[in-house]
């Protein structure tokens, strides 16, 4: 599901904004940077696979 079908208060970069870049995950920062996924995976999941 793409980012933008998450609710606000779960998105990374809203998230980053309010809690800071030691409350997200690795994945979450990288996806930030990443800014769009690809057909079928989200930024984050792009992220999670770059990552492994």
């Amino acid at each position: 599901m793409a980012i933008s079908h998450w609710p606000r208060s779960e998105r990374p970069r809203e998230r980053l904004l309010k809690l800071g870049a030691k409350q997200l995950t690795d994945a979450e920062l990288l996806a930030i940077f990443l800014r769009t996924g690809v057909k079928g995976s989200s930024a984050v999941d792009l992220a999670r696979q770059l990552l492994n």
